[in-house]
């Protein structure tokens, strides 16, 4: 049996539904080999309508402070381009990956209220001129099922500072590390989620558990996995790189917050189609947590026990 299969039977049995898909997407991101799949849904073109200049996917604008958040089993973004006048962009995305469309879309800052034009499937813009640096927007969305009604708090000073460097410097800073543990939230939607303690040791040896799950041992060409209830089963496996990060690109990068210990930036993964936020030690660059919304994947991560001397053994 593949381990895409034994993946989502064992999440099936526990009750899951969709968030099966998701944590397969999880696994095969960071144990390539049996599983054949993608850490997130494959990006739909971009490639913009040269009759209407609308694109197929709701791409941020550039120069854009980028938010996002789990809405049901869609993601809401929200795109803000600092200026005299504001841009402001929603994108609505699917769990299939398409671009919401035929939504009311209104935007509010300080007592201006827009109503979004559609700039394409599942993209909604307007413009306002607010007196002085935005509070916060708030961003109203209403489908036939309800209506979500969402306060972003914008980051001071306005406009941020731009964190393209910062994310680059903490890429690299990932890459090398040695050992580390990371707890996982996973959610394909808004009743299912998954969690997972994962257990990286570079350059080829990783450990995952499931709650109430399956587990699996990684160790070069090798693997061992396991499920609730049963013995381990070695098989042969692809050797893998860790530490990888889930980014691979970056656009609209800013710094949403600092303290005096961390910095906090968010950024649009244009490759994966994925909104991201981390949060960066300022002192050793570490990725502290990570949280990344695309389709049908709404993941947190807590990042610790760095350059501990773990060990992954086989089973």
């Amino acid at each position: 049996m593949s381990e895409w299969i034994r993946v989502i039977a064992a999440v099936g049995t526990l009750a899951l539904g969709g968030a099966a898909a998701a944590v397969a997407g999880v696994l095969a991101h960071r144990t390539p080999g049996p599983v054949a799949s993608s850490p997130v849904a494959a990006p739909q073109s971009t490639t913009g309508n040269s009759e209407s200049g609308k694109t197929s996917f709701p791409v941020p604008p550039q120069r854009a402070v980028v938010f996002s958040r789990q809405d049901s089993s869609d993601v809401l973004a929200l795109a803000v381009v600092p200026g005299r006048r504001l841009s402001l962009q929603a994108s609505v995305v699917g769990g299939q990956g398409e671009g919401v469309e035929g939504l009311n879309v209104s935007f509010r800052v300080g007592s201006d209220v827009v109503a979004g034009q559609s700039c394409g499937a599942g993209c909604y813009r307007a413009t306002t001129s607010p007196t002085g640096a935005p509070a916060d927007v708030v961003v109203k969305v209403t489908r036939p099922g309800g209506t979500t009604t969402w306060t972003v708090r914008m980051p001071r000073p306005w406009p941020p500072p731009d964190a393209s460097a910062l994310v680059e410097r903490a890429t690299r800073a990932y890459r090398s590390l040695r050992t580390f543990v990371i707890h996982d939230r996973l959610a394909s939607g808004p009743k299912y989620a998954v969690r997972t303690v994962w257990t990286i040791v570079a350059p080829d040896r990783l450990r995952y558990q499931i709650a109430n799950g399956p587990a699996a041992v990684i160790i070069g060409n090798r693997r061992w996995d396991r499920l609730p209830g049963a013995g381990w089963q070695k098989s042969e496996q692809t050797p893998i790189q860790q530490p990888t990060p889930f980014w691979t690109s970056w656009i609209d990068a800013h710094v949403l917050e600092t303290t005096r210990s961390e910095w906090r930036v968010s950024f649009f993964d244009p490759k994966a189609h994925a909104w991201f936020e981390l949060v960066i030690a300022k002192r050793s660059l570490r990725t502290l947590e990570t949280r990344m919304n695309t389709t049908a994947h709404f993941m947190h991560e807590v990042f610790g026990r760095f350059n501990e001397p773990l060990k992954i053994t086989p089973p």
